[in-house]
């Protein structure tokens, strides 16, 4: 599997994670990115033994776009970090089902996650294991009953943007999880990981990663993409 770097040095790596690849091995025993990312460096470099690769943050199985990682333990250290102090601009493009009645704005939500049946829901904030999930988004277009959307994630929920957007009447196009009804089975969730931006933990020089969409439906029916 070829897997698009877009960015590598000493300390980091950013690739572009294709969709329905697991970022760590599951259930499904399918390749996950760490071991597939982890092999191309010992393949790359003729390294000796294990290879160091630090997951600092996730991305849905579905989910395509820029990922980071840390080639060593002292930028893992620093990149989770930043993650934790908000650091990081994390920027995402989707597709929503329905037209948003504010062109911009910002969500506010308290969710829970069953890690039983791995699905999460907008929850009082006074209930047990509730966690505040914010992001703003921009619309940026309509058409044929869809809305292109940019997101910046503040808070890393599971399935924080699906969630969101769906308890509002809006779900994602192709999500098979939270928009069941207004979705056909083996549509591809449009959500993807289009930004991050971050100060290097070693270099301290601003890093900024782009990675566009595939050329599939909906995402070529925009012209901004």
């Amino acid at each position: 599997m070829e897997i698009p770097i877009l960015h590598e040095d000493n300390h980091l790596l950013v690739v572009e994670k294709p969709v329905n690849v697991p970022v760590q091995a599951d259930r499904s025993q399918d390749e996950d990115l760490v071991n597939l990312l982890k092999k191309d460096l010992k393949e790359r470099y003729n390294k000796p033994g294990n290879v160091y690769l630090g997951l600092v943050h996730r991305l849905d199985r579905p989910v395509g776009g820029a990922m980071v990682f840390a080639k060593t333990s002292k930028a893992a250290s620093r990149l989770s970090d930043s993650i934790r102090r908000n650091l990081i601009t994390k920027q995402y493009l989707a597709v929503v089902r329905g037209l948003p009645e504010k062109k911009s704005g910002k969500l506010v939500d308290y969710l829970v996650k069953d890690q039983r049946k791995n699905i999460v829901r907008t929850a009082s904030k006074h209930e047990e294991k509730a966690k505040r999930a914010l992001l703003d988004y921009k619309v940026l277009e309509t058409g044929n009953g869809l809305s292109l959307l940019k997101i910046n994630l503040h808070t890393g929920r599971p399935h924080q943007i699906r969630v969101q957007f769906a308890s509002r009447g809006y779900p994602l196009y192709g999500d098979q999880k939270y928009g069941v009804n207004e979705n056909k089975p083996g549509q591809q969730i449009a959500l993807w990981s289009h930004c991050l931006s971050f100060d290097h933990p070693v270099k301290k020089e601003e890093t900024n990663c782009d990675s566009i969409p595939p050329d599939d439906y909906p995402w070529n029916i925009w012209e901004n993409i």
